[in-house]
């Protein structure tokens, strides 16, 4: 008599060498071939939930997977790590669908994960000691690394004790947790959009610059993750703080310095004199131009006189800017008055090829005084001739 085909069937399973089991709609192993109780241990297929032989990282993608599978006709396939008959935790493939003719039954098989190629865990291994190395040695920087959550599953670095924390304190937490009052989910949710950003923020009473970097599990795939790079610049923004102060200083003092080598002086009643000593640059007779002209304004003086007698050499920019100056003199209505011209400096102003036939030039500082004075003094004399003689007074 032929055996029976369930008997045959049975037989069939118990030594297939591969891992091919029967569970429960809850996730019981029932039945397990020979080559799974081999890899997984005698006890498989006595009732023994998946569960409880998946990795404790591993449970929860293992309870999705399954929640898929009952709510669907289409098998499912995942990745987790079950532990051996030797209490190995070892990676596995797994593909389970729906029994056809018992709704109450799951099928399923395993087959170990491929093994990653020798050459690739060395790689891997190598980042991971880079990481390990910039985290412990390079001063002062925290690197940190957020899943897809926006839960910290790396936080370590030499800044972290200088911030008053310790190494890996904030892993397994949430930074919407942490940092409730700067920040919310929309913010964070930004970090994942796949740009590199770079930005200064202060927290735990430090200065900090933050590299925020998108991480992906695939070349070309989602971002799940993101690496942060923070350097505690504390030291360095007060160094920037104080040179930005002496450079403040510095500044104040050369407008002091450029204020008193060229003093405004009203020498006479609507005589201002400008003495300029040593050299003249372009930006000195800009600052110069305005000044005057300010104080022309504010005396509403007739005269400036510019006296050039301390200055040795001009370049030909300095002498068309004197030439505007005394234009521009005249159209407030005084007169621009050049005194004590060196040699040289005649002879760069004429090389210029300007024009100076309206250029009021004097000897010297003396010899400009008495000009404006003069002309100060005829401006009265016919001011008074010009007005009406006052009444004679009857004869008695």
């Amino acid at each position: 008599m032929d055996p029976a085909p369930d008997a045959l069937l049975g037989e069939l399973f118990a030594r297939s060498p591969d891992l091919l089991f029967i569970a429960s709609a809850a996730g019981a192993l029932l039945h397990g071939s020979g080559g799974l109780r081999e890899a997984l241990g005698p006890e498989v297929g006595s009732g023994t939930p998946l569960a409880d032989l998946a990795h404790p990282d591993d449970r929860a993608a293992l309870s999705a997977a399954w929640s898929s599978l009952l709510q669907t006709d289409a098998p499912v396939s995942f990745d987790v790590r079950l532990r051996d008959g030797c209490g190995v935790y070892r990676p596995m493939s797994c593909s389970v669908s729906r029994s056809s003719s018992d709704r109450d039954a799951v099928l399923g098989s395993l087959r170990p994960a491929p093994a990653i190629a020798q050459e690739e865990l060395k790689t891997l291994r190598l980042k991971a000691r880079i990481l390990d190395a910039l985290a412990e040695h390079v001063d002062p920087m925290t690197i940190w690394v957020l899943d897809d959550d926006g839960i910290y599953v790396y936080h370590q670095g030499k800044a972290v004790a200088k911030a008053g924390l310790k190494p890996g304190q904030f892993e397994g937490r949430s930074i919407l947790d942490l940092y409730a009052d700067t920040m919310d989910a929309a913010q964070l949710r930004q970090w994942y959009d796949g740009q590199v950003r770079r930005g200064r923020g202060e927290a735990h009473g430090a200065d900090w610059d933050n590299w925020l970097v998108p991480l992906r599990s695939e070349p070309g795939g989602r971002v799940d993750g993101v690496l942060g790079v923070s350097l505690d610049v504390s030291d360095s923004r007060l160094v920037e703080n104080e040179l930005r102060i002496q450079l403040d200083q510095i500044a104040a003092q050369q407008k002091v310095i450029r204020d008193l080598s060229t003093p405004i002086i009203e020498v006479w009643d609507g005589v201002l004199t400008l003495p300029m000593v040593g050299t003249v640059d372009s930006v000195r007779t800009a600052e110069v131009m305005d000044s005057l002209l300010a104080k022309i304004v504010e005396t509403r003086a007739s005269f400036a006189i510019l006296d050039l007698t301390g200055v040795e050499v001009v370049d030909t920019r300095v002498a068309s800017h004197l030439i505007q100056l005394v234009t521009a003199i005249r159209l407030l209505g005084a007169d621009g008055i050049v005194a004590g011209i060196k040699p040289n400096v005649a002879q760069t102003m004429v090389a210029l090829g300007l024009d100076l036939t309206q250029l009021n030039t004097q000897r010297n500082l003396r010899a400009a005084l008495n000009y404006a004075i003069r002309a100060m003094t005829r401006a009265q004399g016919a001011s008074l001739a010009a007005s009406p003689a006052p009444p004679r007074n009857p004869a008695p």
